[in-house]
C-alpha cells in the first residue's frame, strides 16, 4: 500500500499510482467500535464531499458514520463486507477497506495526517 494518510475521525486513505483512492478506518477506530456486525457502503457512482458521511458501521457497542477523507466519485465498494463485516476488525488497513473513489481534488490529501502524526494524535487521546 502506498502512502497512507489519516483524518482526525480515524479514517484512512491511500492513493495508488493510477490516482485511485482506497478508504477505510484505522485500527484505533475498529478497536473503539468493537465487533463490527454490519457495514452500509456508499452506492457506486455516488459523489462524496470531503468530511461528508459516506459509510455507516454498526457494531455490538454502537453505530457510527465514516466521513470521506477526500471528495470524489465512488467507483468500487468492498462487497466482501456484506458477508463478512468482521474483516474491518481483523484487517482494517488491508482486507477491511471500505470503498474506492476517483478523487475530485487530490490536493485534499495533503491536509491529512501521515502515519507518525496520526500515532501522536491517537496517543494524545488517552
Amino acid at each position: 500500500m502506498s502512502d497512507v494518510r489519516y483524518t482526525e475521525d480515524h479514517a484512512w486513505i491511500s492513493l495508488d499510482d493510477d490516482g485511485v483512492a482506497t478508504v477505510g478506518i484505522s485500527d484505533y477506530a475498529q478497536e473503539q467500535l468493537g465487533d463490527i456486525v454490519y457495514v452500509q457502503l456508499p452506492d457506486i457512482g455516488r459523489d462524496v464531499v470531503q468530511g461528508e458521511d459516506a459509510v455507516m458501521i454498526e457494531s455490538v457497542k454502537t453505530t457510527g458514520e465514516v466521513k470521506s477523507p477526500i471528495g470524489g466519485r465512488v467507483i468500487e465498494v468492498n462487497d466482501l463486507l456484506a458477508e463478512g463485516p468482521e474483516q474491518v476488525n481483523e484487517s482494517p488497513l488491508e482486507d477491511g477497506w471500505l470503498y474506492k473513489l476517483e478523487p475530485a481534488d487530490e490536493t485534499e490529501v495533503e491536509n491529512l495526517m501521515d502515519g507518525d502524526d496520526y500515532e501522536d494524535f491517537v496517543a494524545s487521546l488517552s
